[in-house]
């Protein structure tokens, strides 16, 4: 097919399939060196795969393999991301980690770890007794037997900061595409025509970013992939807002070769999380959590921190990772085919995202067209913060009355979210963007007031579900 038939659509320069954390930084990155950008995302809103359940931990990449891809995004996008949060109105809670040894073992394999810290560039650890750290969180567990804290690992809003990302690549010409599922493509030696369940596109290059998917994306456009994914389920609990007093550095384990393993966290929204679980299966999209779990999970907790025993869960839910059959990420260059892979991100998204993109621009730069940044970027009107440590909008004039009184939700933060450039399209959505229905009552009170301001504004009526008595993920 000839690039001057007027027949074909017109062409992007990248293509980005996936709206996920990672797609979202992608999407920013390559518009922002002036490419002109297209995301497509199958479902309705973005941020509906793996993306939308984890732990929202800023990580250093202390405890990454040494020298790994992954290692190196994690530190990139760490640094990156405290250079621009302010800018674009992004919370994060600079809080502390603390890696708490609970055996003799653990103990021995202190020191390995602080090796690896060091060797990651990240040697502002403090070795810590257990005296140290019982003076430090004194509701930890008098059975913790030593550890060391890692001072600049934070908590972030997991959602704010991909919709950020992804807000100033729309602020300076990207395009988003939802419920645009890819279903096949071909390149012609200079460009893709893809196709989707919408429209046909094309584009210079395609970067895949499709998490779960993304190995059978690579199969349906490529006929061939480098990597398995293999979905590892984390469940999580959320414990009411009265927990956040028991502690005030994350409270990390000592890793094993499988899993980060179980966390105890506040989170940036007033709660205090405990998880995940590391859980191996088939399913793709089962995101289900199970009672027997969440309550060996809730066990767990109250032995790591015996006053949680005494504090309400208020949610539960379970998030799938994209692991595959190795541990660094799986990202591979075809530049015959001005294609990128990005797969196997597992756990530590969110925190690499912004290398990540930064690392795929170097890559697509062997084989793409050079593009001009502009000068002075667009900076997308700050979103209202969420955090409960940051001045928020229900304490503004004129916030049109408090709709969600667990989470302190304004009318106006609604409303604005839904007249904005990306509205949401589903409660999920909206609940990422305002956290809706997130707090102790899930939604109870508030979903009535909820049907009549989101009217039309919704895929599936938010009335048609409150009727039918249906509840979402929290």
């Amino acid at each position: 097919m000839s690039q001057a038939d007027a027949s074909l659509p017109e062409r992007y320069d990248v293509a980005i399939v996936g709206g996920g954390v990672v797609g979202c930084a992608m999407a920013r990155r390559f518009t922002l060196e002036g490419a002109r950008v297209v995301l497509l995302e199958k479902a309705v809103d973005i941020l509906d795969g793996a993306s939308k359940g984890n732990s929202a931990i800023l990580h250093t990449g202390f405890d990454a393999p040494p020298s790994s891809l992954e290692q190196r995004c994690i530190a990139e996008g760490h640094a990156e991301f405290l250079e621009i949060r302010e800018s674009l109105g992004l919370p994060l809670l600079q809080c502390s980690a603390i890696v708490a040894a609970w055996s003799e073992e653990e103990v021995a394999r202190l020191e390995e770890l602080m090796d690896q810290a060091r060797a990651n560039g990240v040697d502002d650890i403090v070795p810590l007794s257990a005296a140290e750290i019982r003076a430090a969180e004194p509701s930890l567990s008098g059975k913790v037997k030593g550890g060391f804290r890692v001072p600049r690992e934070a908590l972030m809003d997991p959602w704010s900061t991909p919709h950020a990302y992804l807000l100033q690549a729309l602020a300076n010409g990207a395009e988003v595409r939802r419920a645009c599922e890819v279903t096949g493509g071909q390149f012609d030696g200079s460009s893709w025509l893809l196709e989707t369940s919408t429209e046909v596109l094309r584009a210079h290059s395609v970067i895949n970013c499709a998490g779960l998917f993304g190995d059978l994306l690579d199969q349906r456009l490529l006929g061939e992939t480098g990597f398995s994914i293999k979905p590892r389920k984390g469940q999580f609990l959320v414990f009411d807002k009265a927990a956040a007093q028991l502690v005030s550095s994350i409270i990390l384990p000592v890793p094993t070769e499988k899993t980060k393993g179980i966390v105890v966290c506040r989170t940036v929204f007033g709660n205090v999380l405990v998880g995940p679980t590391a859980e191996d299966q088939e399913s793709r999209c089962d995101s289900s959590t199970d009672a027997a779990t969440l309550k060996s999970l809730q066990g767990k907790a109250a032995e790591i921190v015996p006053g949680l025993a005494e504090i309400p869960v208020t949610a539960s839910y379970a998030g799938l990772r994209p692991a595959s059959e190795q541990k660094d990420y799986r990202i591979q260059a075809y530049p015959e085919r001005n294609y990128v892979s990005v797969g196997g991100i597992r756990s530590t998204g969110l925190s690499a995202a912004l290398g990540i993109a930064r690392h795929v621009l170097g890559l697509h730069q062997g084989f793409g067209p050079r593009f001009t940044a502009p000068r002075q970027p667009r900076v997308p009107e700050v979103p209202s913060r969420l955090s409960e440590y940051d001045p928020r909008a229900w304490e503004e004039a004129g916030n049109g009355g408090i709709v969600c009184h667990c989470e302190l939700v304004t009318r106006a933060e609604i409303e604005r979210v839904l007249q904005g450039p990306l509205p949401p399209r589903s409660l999920s959505g909206l609940k990422r963007r305002t956290r809706v229905t997130m707090g102790r009552c899930q939604g109870f009170y508030c979903t009535g007031a909820l049907a009549r301001i989101t009217e039309g504004a919704f895929d599936s009526p938010l009335a048609v579900r409150a009727a039918e008595g249906e509840d979402e993920d929290a």
